[in-house]
């Protein structure tokens, strides 16, 4: 790769990037969101609602990224797209679940105590979600 293909791919990694930020983020509010009303206003149990808030913004998240962040890949149809993501995403919910479960049975207090494990799980969350993106899509060929 010469310095201005280098420069042109690095350039549409970074705003990618940008877009799967974004998108994570207002993911994490929708979870974070579902999971204090279920848990706080509502009284139900936290890991309940966490799983309840993660799917929730699991396919937030798909749809968006889907639409605002990868390209459809050619070599891949969306039935096993789909399937990938519910698969990774099945994981990041067992992290997730763990870490909430952790969390309510050291603290022992429901109030609160679904909000510190959610927040503790985030950076697993985040990790898992940039590891498995570059395998969807191809930073060069996006055009959004």
């Amino acid at each position: 790769m010469d310095k201005q293909t280098n420069r042109g791919f690095f350039k549409t990694l970074a705003a990618q990037f940008a877009k799967f930020g974004v998108v994570g983020f207002l993911a994490f509010l929708i979870d974070y969101g579902v999971l204090m009303v279920l848990t706080q206003a509502l009284g139900w149990d936290p890991v309940l609602s966490a799983a309840i808030s993660f799917v929730i913004s699991v396919v937030f998240n798909y749809l968006a990224s889907m639409r605002y962040v990868f390209t459809r890949r050619d070599d891949l149809s969306r039935r096993k797209e789909f399937v990938l993501f519910v698969v990774l995403s099945v994981i990041g919910l067992g992290i997730n679940e763990l870490v909430i479960w952790a969390g309510t049975a050291a603290f022992g207090v429901r109030c609160g105590t679904s909000g510190a494990g959610k927040n503790g799980s985030m950076p697993a969350a985040i990790s898992m979600h940039l590891l498995s993106g570059p395998r969807r899509t191809d930073p060069g060929t996006t055009d959004r």
